[in-house]
């Protein structure tokens, strides 16, 4: 614990001296912060996609740096300081975790989920769908919606009438999809779709999300194989027909990696 307790501060002090010395640290704002702190939020989950844990742990750093960051701001400007961050956080978890720190008693994950949720409205919240943060990218959003709506019992049996839903809503897509002159109702009904499908991968315990990068990643891969398996035959994919591309892909896809 004391090696711990010595590195965060060791980093705090880091921090500390950046913002006191460093010309670039001494301009940030938790405005010019922001952009930076999404794309080392994405970079870590390319690493646990990834399961690349020398990654994991490099971007795990660069988002601690980023708290502490936020925090010295946050002192500066005399909203709150470091201590505050870490106690409030503790404090939460206490009080959401009565069945650790109280006497309240759970049989499962569900149940903690469920609690939680009945603590987050005692304590203000005014709907359960309040806690989704609003600028989530609208996949990831949409399981959190639904895990969301899951914990007060707004939620299907069974995979098998999700999936039911899912072909009802595929159906009204098919009906819609030649109107081309009701392009609103034609994207509704996809985004329909989409959020029926993304129901389906719960109730499968698939991470929607994940599943959709590891498919853009297995894309990334084969696509350029395709173009390097063209280039040595001295051709181009844009001066190729469809069908002699489609020989390329599926050569590739036989290939174990």
């Amino acid at each position: 614990m004391n090696d711990i307790a010595n590195a965060f501060l060791r980093l705090v002090k880091i921090m500390d001296e950046l913002r006191e010395q460093c010309p670039w640290d001494r301009k940030q704002t938790i405005q010019s912060l922001r952009p930076m702190t999404i794309e080392e939020a994405y970079e870590l989950t390319d690493a646990i996609t990834n399961e690349d844990y020398k990654g994991i742990k490099e971007e795990l750093g660069d988002l601690l740096l980023h708290i502490l960051f936020y925090a010295k701001i946050g002192s500066e400007q005399k909203q709150f300081e470091l201590v505050e961050v870490i106690n409030g956080i503790c404090n939460k978890l206490i009080v959401r975790h009565p069945h650790i720190y109280g006497d309240v008693k759970v049989n499962n994950e569900e149940d903690v989920k469920k609690n939680w949720e009945k603590i987050k409205l005692k304590e203000g919240k005014q709907s359960v769908l309040s806690g989704v943060p609003v600028a989530l990218p609208a996949l990831v959003k949409a399981a959190r919606i639904q895990e969301k709506a899951k914990q007060v019992g707004f939620e299907w049996e069974n995979k098998e009438d999700v999936w039911k839903k899912v072909e009802e809503e595929m159906a009204e897509l098919k009906e819609v999809v030649n109107d081309q002159n009701n392009k609103n109702r034609i994207e509704e009904e996809f985004g329909d779709v989409l959020f029926s499908l993304i129901n389906y991968a719960r109730f499968l315990h698939i991470d929607a999300e994940g599943a959709l990068e590891k498919t853009n990643k297995k894309f990334i891969y084969r696509f350029t194989e395709m173009e390097k398996m063209a280039a040595a035959e001295n051709k181009q994919l844009a001066t190729m027909s469809l069908e002699e591309m489609d020989v390329l892909w599926n050569k590739i896809k036989k290939q174990k990696v």
